[in-house]
C-alpha cells in the first residue's frame, strides 16, 4: 500500500549558521547608513559630554569612534536629534553589541544600550532602514540562543532586543522555535537570573527609556514563563527550586508570599 512520504523535518538552526545570518546583518547595517551623519547643528556639553573636537566626528560620516567616544556618544541622552546620532553610530555599536564589548561599559546593565535604539525611534526610520535594524536584533538574539558561549549572555541580550522594540512577543517567540540542549541552558541560567525580581513583580532589568511599558514587559516574560517555558525546563533537568519558584508566578499578593515554596524573599 502506497502512503505518503514522511514530512520533512526543519534543519536545526546551528552557530554556524545564526553566525552567518549575524555577520550578513552586521554588513547590512554598514550598507545602510553609511555616508550617515549627526545634524550640522548638533551640539551637547562640552564640560560633561566631550569636546568640540569629537562632537565634529558625530558630523563626519563612517570614521570610527574610539570606545569611550563612542559609549559617550549612544549613553547620552540629550541630543538635538538622537535619530541622527543613532544613524551615524549604528554598525560600530551593532558590532560591539555582538561582539560582548558593551557590557563593560553600562551603569545599568545591557538593556541601557536598548534604550538608546528606543530614543532614535527607528520603527518610524525609513523602510529600509527599519528593516536592517530589525533584522540585527533578531540575528543577535538568534545567534546568543544558539551559542553555547555568546559574548553576552542570552537574557541580557534579550532585554536589549526588548528595550529596542518595546516589545518581547516576537523574541520570545524565537525561544520557543529555537528548541535543544544550547537554548534551554540559557533558558535555566535566565530563570535564574529573573526569578527574584518577577516574583518582586518587577521586570528583571534596568531600563532607561521612559517610553518603555515595563508592566507589560513583565508580564508577558511571567506568562512566558508559565507556559511556554515550564515544560523545558522540566524536560532540561532545571533544579527543583527553580522550577517552583516559577510557578508562583501563577499566584498572585498573599497567596504567593504565603506559599510553603515562597522563599523567604524581602523586597
Amino acid at each position: 500500500m502506497d502512503t505518503d512520504p514522511p514530512t520533512p523535518l526543519a534543519a536545526p538552526l546551528t552557530t554556524t549558521l545564526t553566525r552567518r545570518r549575524l555577520d550578513e546583518a552586521l554588513h547590512t547595517l554598514t550598507v545602510t547608513f553609511r555616508g550617515m551623519t549627526a545634524i550640522p547643528e548638533e551640539v551637547n556639553c562640552t564640560c560633561h559630554w566631550g569636546s568640540e573636537e569629537e562632537q565634529a566626528l558625530l558630523k563626519v560620516p563612517d570614521v570610527e569612534l574610539d570606545p569611550d567616544l563612542l559609549r559617550r556618544t549612544w549613553q547620552a541622552i540629550d541630543w538635538t536629534d538622537h535619530g541622527a546620532v543613532l544613524r551615524r553610530i549604528l554598525p560600530q555599536f551593532a558590532r560591539e553589541l555582538a561582539a560582548g564589548r558593551i557590557d563593560r561599559e553600562t551603569v545599568y546593565g545591557l538593556a541601557e544600550a536598548g534604550g538608546s535604539f528606543a530614543r532614535g525611534r527607528w520603527q518610524q526610520w525609513p523602510a529600509q532602514q527599519a528593516a536592517a535594524v530589525r533584522d540585527f536584533l533578531d540575528a543577535w538574539w538568534t545567534h546568543a540562543l544558539t551559542d553555547p558561549a555568546p559574548p553576552a549572555p542570552a537574557h541580557d541580550v534579550l532585554s536589549v532586543c526588548a528595550e529596542a522594540s518595546g516589545t518581547l512577543t516576537p523574541y520570545l517567540d524565537t525561544w520557543t522555535r529555537t528548541t535543544g540542549p544550547v537554548s534551554d541552558a540559557h533558558l535555566i541560567l535566565a530563570a535564574t537570573e529573573w526569578e527574584y525580581d518577577l516574583l518582586g513583580d518587577d521586570l528583571p532589568w534596568q531600563g532607561n527609556w521612559y517610553d518603555t511599558d515595563r508592566d507589560r514587559l513583565r508580564t508577558d516574560l511571567a506568562d512566558w514563563l508559565l507556559t511556554e517555558a515550564t515544560p523545558r525546563l522540566a524536560s532540561a533537568a532545571a533544579p527543583d527550586e527553580l522550577r517552583r519558584r516559577i510557578s508562583l508566578l501563577a499566584l498572585h499578593d498573599e497567596p504567593r508570599w504565603t506559599h510553603p515554596d515562597w522563599p523567604g524573599y524581602r523586597y
